[in-house]
């Protein structure tokens, strides 16, 4: 496509700007909602159930948040790019291994996926300030919760 086909209220160089991080948060809650799905296949132990469960909480948080950066690219006219080649190079995120996974062990990778998550929200929190601050508005809503299910993982294993 020659030209793009939703124009943005945004200046081009505020575009640029806060459409490379609302892709970045794509890509990271991308792989947020895969990594807390292989965790949640893979959970075993003591406390399986309640961690089977709250994992699917995670679960639905990160496709929750994938879906409103994405819907706000693509307001402000960025075509958002969830495809996994995409979001397998440019996540943030720790990688996660395969195989099965003891409760404790996901509990605290899940700790530190989250405080990794919210260490680069709040860097984009930052970069959003002046060229939008609609945007910056959305990403503070979304560190919130992810700072509230941060300190809920946390309270699991005090």
């Amino acid at each position: 496509m020659a030209t793009a086909p939703i124009t943005s209220p945004l200046p081009d160089d505020a575009q640029q700007i806060v459409g490379a991080v609302l892709q970045d948060s794509l890509a990271d809650f991308v792989d947020l909602s895969l990594t807390a799905k292989q965790w949640h296949w893979n959970v075993v132990g003591r406390n399986f159930r309640e961690a089977h469960l709250h994992l699917d909480e995670l679960v639905e948080l990160a496709r929750t948040y994938s879906d409103e950066v994405a819907e706000r690219a693509a307001t402000i006219g960025v075509s958002p790019d969830g495809r996994t080649e995409t979001v397998a190079k440019s996540s943030g995120l720790q990688k996660t291994e395969e195989g099965w996974r003891d409760v404790e062990d996901v509990n605290e990778a899940v700790v530190e996926t989250l405080a990794r998550l919210i260490e680069r929200m709040r860097e984009r929190i930052e970069a959003t300030d002046e060229p939008d601050p609609v945007t910056q508005d959305l990403l503070i809503a979304q560190t919130a919760k992810l700072e509230e299910a941060h300190w809920m993982w946390q309270a699991k294993t005090a």
